[in-house]
């Protein structure tokens, strides 16, 4: 496995770049804008191709490099399903799985710092964002923050992994790198507590300054952009219920982007067939599946996603393969559900 460790010294953020192998898939969490290009020179150097940008929560001490990297690779952007952010084009929940090739990392909601805080699980490791830090636990005291959801999330959830689980949390003001569940429990002093009133209490009374970047980064990460409106304006675009008209029709080939586990989970639109964004590239080159629909049998494509940044992306790539015809669901299958279209399993 590929593992790093970076480290943004401004905003004291650890970012975290994982592959199961060189050449292979990545994914990196917590990411900042300004260190995007050290994250991507350092992909290109490890010789790996970047599919997903994650972030525990919405941050508000630096502005994240969610959007950035999107551009730049056309990468799936991630976040937890309570989510206000609108670069995501990826929502997780609870009991979820986050997956590129040959690495999987298990899903934990553990809100408390933000209402939209997640811990990832990944074997002998555990990626805590802003819920747990070394030798201290997120501030409760803002952006929806909840000292008695935070007291579960730890006590309930992180504090019963195995002892040995390495902590790796999104921030370090005092140059810890890692730690062990074990470790936290003996020696954290915000964890020598009796009972969720005890917590409560002690949160309630830290009195801390708000963070320098809060009123740039917290607008910011809400609204980084998105790729969708882009995609609009060049009219590459249908509504949910111009696409609920085309649905069924012999000229019209619906292709669904989303992972498995999502169409699993939130259905699919009936007859649409399923091409999954990881393998765009290949779908949209002469032989793969999108370009013969197109080429052979003059099919209008259609893409979807789960909420249209994915096939805003691949409706970009696929007119710059030269598919003219392409169009993507404007709000992908939510917004579909929203206009009442129809959905199988």
């Amino acid at each position: 496995m590929i593992f790093r460790q970076l480290f943004d010294s401004v905003s004291g953020t650890y970012s975290y770049l994982l592959a199961s192998r060189a050449g292979g898939e990545a994914l990196i969490i917590d990411p900042v804008l300004d260190k995007v290009d050290h994250y991507l020179r350092l992909v290109r150097e490890l010789d790996l191709r970047l599919v997903k940008a994650v972030d525990t929560h919405l941050h508000a001490d630096h502005i994240t490099g969610l959007g950035a990297l999107r551009d730049r690779t056309r990468c799936i952007t991630v976040m937890g399903e309570q989510t206000k952010a609108d670069v995501v084009s990826m929502r997780l929940a609870e009991g979820d799985k986050l997956s590129i090739e040959g690495l999987a990392l298990d899903v934990l909601y553990t809100p408390g710092h933000t209402d939209d805080s997640y811990s990832f699980v990944m074997g002998d490791r555990v990626f805590t964002g802003d819920t747990l830090l070394i030798r201290g636990t997120g501030r409760t005291d803002f952006q929806n923050g909840d000292p008695r959801m935070q007291y579960e999330s730890l006590f309930g959830k992180l504090l019963r992994l195995p002892d040995e689980t390495l902590v790796y949390p999104a921030h370090d003001y005092k140059g810890e790198t890692v730690s062990t569940i074990g470790e936290e429990k003996r020696f954290n002093p915000r964890l020598q507590v009796h009972s969720v009133n005890e917590y409560v209490a002690l949160m309630n009374n830290l009195k801390l300054p708000n963070p320098k970047m809060m009123d740039v980064a917290v607008p910011a990460n809400l609204q980084v952009g998105l790729h969708q409106d882009e995609i609009a304006r060049r009219g590459w675009s249908i509504d949910a219920t111009t696409a609920i008209a085309l649905a069924g029709r012999s000229d019209v080939a619906l292709i669904d982007l989303r992972e498995k586990r999502e169409r699993e989970k939130h259905g699919i639109i009936p007859g649409s067939l399923h091409a999954p964004y990881a393998e765009l590239q290949e779908n949209i080159s002469p032989g793969g599946l999108v370009h013969e629909l197109a080429a052979a049998t003059g099919k209008r494509i259609v893409f979807y996603c789960a909420f249209g940044e994915r096939s805003a992306m691949a409706v970009q790539a696929a007119q710059d393969a030269g598919i003219a015809a392409a169009r993507h669901i404007e709000g992908g299958i939510a917004a579909w559900k929203k206009a009442g279209g129809p959905l199988a399993s």
